[in-house]
């Protein structure tokens, strides 16, 4: 299974940055990744929240093909343990071909990218910042690698 990360706008943070960077290197070794970032919309002022989320849309929907499952990282989406979360990457190894998460920009995602989505999976009930998610997210999906594997770097 290759899997795809879209995150809308750049990771300025050096420091979020080198860890999302080092956690992709560690799934490399476990599967085929790949970040996809779609740049931040310029001029933005000018726009509702509803037309920035439509044009952000459009732009993930292009990175996503019809064969593809989308997951959505929402706060509505489905809570999970890590160990829940691997079980769940591992169910998708063996029936999905490419496996596509999006976390969207500041204000969510357009209507339409909900309508295209298979799944929503929420990382926390509480709200943290677009760059800490992306940190957060791709060790967790590092975590499930280790769990599927039987690796230690999980404790229960």
């Amino acid at each position: 299974m290759k899997t795809a990360i879209i995150m809308v706008g750049k990771t300025t943070d050096k420091h979020f940055a080198a860890g999302i960077d080092d956690y992709v290197a560690r799934i490399g070794h476990y599967m085929p990744v790949e970040v996809v970032t779609i740049p931040e919309l310029k001029n933005t002022k000018s726009l509702t929240e509803e037309q920035q989320k439509a044009a952000e849309g459009e732009l993930i929907l292009r990175q996503v093909k019809p064969a593809d499952t989308l997951v959505l990282l929402d706060e509505n989406g489905t809570e999970r343990t890590s160990v829940a979360f691997a079980r769940w990457m591992e169910q998708k190894r063996n029936t999905v071909r490419r496996l596509v998460f999006a976390i969207g920009g500041p204000y969510g995602f357009s209507p339409d990218v909900y309508s295209r989505a298979n799944e929503m999976v929420s990382l926390s009930r509480m709200t943290f910042s677009h760059q800490m998610v992306r940190l957060i997210f791709a060790e967790q999906i590092y975590r499930a690698c280790t769990i599927i594997k039987g690796e230690p770097y999980h404790h229960q």
